[in-house]
């Protein structure tokens, strides 16, 4: 079949499934340039009815959105980007380096600078004065877990069947970057019929080996005060029940990541909340005191770990598809798929159970936790409200099916310790890289990837203004979202994290103006309007959902509060030698806290 390279790559992703009829490349999303417009954008026009092209207002944004939408699907479901060379393509590092961190599959197609090098140096071509081979898309190497430069038309015979193997495997999940000289993509070969045949992608379920489950399994049935980490690759696995099971047939405590947040709702009966620095007081208190820790399918980063002095006293079992993953912190490897591993584990344990006093304890901490959450979410007239009285009203008129997308800022740590979420995929928050600018487009990927949900964007304002331009996109697209804009007038997280490690206020709050983010919200098509108080939020959250179209509900804050109730220590290293008492002062409390860190298990 004598077909260009790109009409030859655009006919290969839309023979992709993820299951027999069911496309694995949801679209490709593309700002044509220089770099594509002529080849990948040629091939993408003959191929829209089955890989339908979508049209972003910044590349970062739209790689974003591809990024949620194959969150939102589990990564059982993905798209493409395409940008042009120069800073079309290196707009897309940011994303890609998203993708990587949180280990979600995206397809890069960055138009590149000639093959042949005739007319170099092209307009954008970033030139390396000793190595002419290197071009601006070598930014994606590290944030790509593989990472290829199409040269020659038919190398995509053995490049594309490689992408694929790692956008679809769970222990290598990441983005993949193919860089494609504008040259090359509208050059001929004649390619064999076979690599056009739709192929099923399944998902591979890893069992675990004999030996590891063995060492497994003695150490949890002699446990007196197991615990239970469920990460992101519980979700990823589809997981959930055989969790569900486990947690209530042995009466195991379930913690959650961020990634992990929404494997068991949150009021099931083993069910202690979020952990670590932004965890509930009953999750971090009873880490405190386990003495083996089961932790499913999480990288196990310092947020969760709160920077390695979360378990002082416990042994760890890492339970993860990614050997990488499993050994983390002198864990006891479990490697395997975590829907297969817990089977194997609960059956190898039996009858065994955890000691009821246990249990008891966790009943009793997650009891006055619900009641600290309530007292956090509860209204009030006492001047700006909180962030969190912001999202009780939202969590309060969302509905079972309804998603809350975040990324950055103070918004996530408030969301992880008070979100009451009620079923998987319920909570999408971006907080492996915590990319400012992730929210708008993040949410429009979700509704892509989730069309009948309500999709509640949750957005600071120094986010918005990082990052909006997909609110015109998702307005374009006919995708509704529901925007909730928290104004506090500038960086209000960094803001309060200065003042426990510096002392002294500087460059974090605005000045100047007030930003008018209705008229902005409503310049790029969306309604919008703005509530003066807590009171009205609910009315405006309810005409925002009632409305077709996109819409943002601005709502001012208070930039200096945030729940003290929960959460721990995390290692934000103090000047070691300073002229202000409180800088001293906050020094004299870090050098004190980093005295239980436990570096080696």
């Amino acid at each position: 079949m004598r077909l260009t390279m790109g009409q030859a790559l655009a006919k290969y992703l839309a023979a992709q499934q993820s299951e027999p009829g069911v496309p694995l490349f949801g679209g490709v999303w593309a700002i044509f340039g220089h770099g594509n417009v002529a080849g990948l954008g040629e091939a993408l026009q003959g191929t829209r009815e089955t890989l339908p092209t979508f049209r972003g207002h910044n590349e970062q944004g739209m790689a974003h959105a591809a990024v949620a939408f194959a969150k939102a699907h589990r990564r059982r479901r993905m798209m493409a980007c395409t940008t042009s060379i120069g800073p079309g393509a290196t707009n897309l590092v940011t994303a890609a380096a998203t993708a990587h961190t949180n280990r979600l599959p995206v397809l890069l197609l960055p138009g590149d600078t000639f093959a042949s090098r005739f007319p170099d140096p092209v307009l954008q071509q970033v030139e390396d004065f000793g190595e002419p081979s290197v071009s601006a898309n070598d930014c994606f190497r590290p944030v790509s877990r593989y990472f290829d430069r199409i040269v020659r038309a038919e190398q995509l015979i053995t490049s594309l069947p490689a992408a694929l193997r790692v956008l679809t495997d769970p222990a290598e999940c990441g983005p993949v970057t193919l860089a494609l000289p504008q040259d090359t993509q509208v050059e001929a070969f004649d390619y064999p019929d076979e690599l056009f045949a739709p192929r099923v992608h399944r998902l591979r379920r890893v069992r675990t080996d004999v030996e590891e489950l063995a060492a497994a399994v003695k150490l949890l049935s002699s446990a007196k005060r197991p615990f239970i980490v469920a990460g992101g690759g519980v979700l990823y696995s589809f997981a959930e029940g055989a969790l569900d099971a486990f947690a209530r047939k042995h009466g195991v405590p379930v913690a959650e990541t961020q990634a992990g947040k929404g494997a068991l709702a949150w009021d099931h009966p083993r069910q202690l909340g979020s952990l670590g620095v932004t965890g509930s007081a009953a999750a971090n208190a009873l880490a405190a005191e386990a003495d083996v820790v089961l932790c499913i399918g999480t990288r196990l980063s310092d947020f969760t770990s709160a920077s390695r002095t979360m378990f002082p006293n416990a042994t760890l079992i890492g339970l993860n598809v990614a050997a990488f993953d499993a050994h983390k912190h002198g864990a006891v490897p479990l490697v395997g798929d975590a829907r297969e591993g817990l089977s194997s584990l609960s059956e190898a344990l039996g009858a065994w159970v955890a000691p009821s006093a246990w249990s008891a304890k966790a009943k009793d901490e997650t009891s006055k936790w619900n009641v600290a959450v309530e007292s956090a979410v509860r209204p009030t007239t006492d001047g700006l409200p909180s962030d969190a009285q912001v999202l009780g009203a939202v969590n309060a008129a969302s509905r079972p099916g309804d998603v809350v997308v975040c990324a950055a800022g103070g918004l996530p740590g408030e969301l992880h310790k008070l979100w009451r979420t009620r079923q998987p995929g319920g909570y999408h928050v971006e907080y492996g890289y915590s990319c400012m600018g992730y929210e708008i487009a993040g949410g429009l990927g979700v509704k892509m990837a989730k069309p009948d949900a309500e999709v509640f964007v949750m957005v600071g304002d120094g986010s918005y203004l990082m990052m909006n331009s997909e609110l015109a996109t998702s307005v374009a697209l006919g995708r509704k979202l529901v925007v909730v804009l928290l104004d506090n007038r500038g960086f209000g997280c960094i803001h309060r994290l200065q003042q426990a490690t510096v002392g002294e206020e500087h460059n974090n709050l605005l000045g100047g103006p007030a930003v008018d983010f209705v008229a902005h919200a409503r310049s790029l098509g969306a309604k919008a309007e703005k509530v003066e108080s807590l009171a009205a939020l609910p009315a405006a959250l309810g005409r925002a959902m009632a409305a077709r179209e996109t819409s943002v509900v601005v709502i001012e804050t208070e930039a200096k509060k945030s729940t003290a109730a929960g959460g721990t220590w995390w290692d934000v290293p103090v000047a070691e030698v300073s002229s202000s008492a409180k800088t001293q002062a906050a020094r004299a409390k870090y050098v004190e806290a980093r005295k239980a860190q436990k570096l080696v298990r």
